[in-house]
């Protein structure tokens, strides 16, 4: 059985490249080095999931030492599921999904938490939950407002002075007030 976009892109492996290929074009070995944790075998057998899906493609073949090597980016349309998609999941199905990107952020957190001389004051480290209270245009503005924010920051590039920070949102609406 082919496995859906959405299970494709929310195995906790193929997250983690998704990360690292956003703005950027990597290939294999160096999306090794950039997560040394992740089995040689296991993460060649994943960007191989991920392309066959169309999620990341191959924008260049370098030749290096008589062999070809793949240079990869996200696909542009590869992360996108369709609301008809979404529409026509179970229930169970969306449970499932959000228990699974839930496991991810917990994986990240876990993989923070084992990390030497750990400062979660100093690194940032934060998560919170709020309620508020908007109604549909106020929320398609914040929406706009938080896509911006995303955007600004969003082309840059790994550097010294840099680290990943892994930054997640969650939105479930509450009962509609009348």
């Amino acid at each position: 059985m082919k496995d859906s976009k959405v299970d494709v892109i929310l195995h906790p492996v193929r997250m983690r490249i998704i990360q690292q290929l956003i703005n950027q074009e990597l290939t294999a070995q160096q999306l090794k080095e950039l997560l040394p944790d992740i089995p040689q075998a296991s993460l060649y057998r994943n960007i191989k999931k991920l392309a066959d899906a169309e999620v990341i493609q191959v924008v260049a073949e370098v030749p290096i030492r008589g062999t070809v090597e793949k240079v990869y980016s996200i696909h542009q349309t590869g992360m996108a599921v369709s609301p008809e998609e979404m529409n026509n999941m179970s229930k169970d199905e969306h449970m499932g999904f959000f228990i699974k990107f839930l496991a991810n952020l917990m994986g990240e957190f876990e993989r923070y938490l084992n990390q030497e001389n750990i400062d979660l004051i100093a690194d940032g480290v934060s998560f919170r939950q709020g309620t508020f209270y908007l109604n549909d245009e106020e929320f398609r503005e914040f929406i706009k407002q938080l896509t911006v924010v995303y955007a600004n920051i969003s082309q840059n590039k790994p550097e010294k002075g840099r680290r990943s920070r892994n930054i997640a949102n969650i939105f479930i609406p509450g009962e509609k007030m009348e």
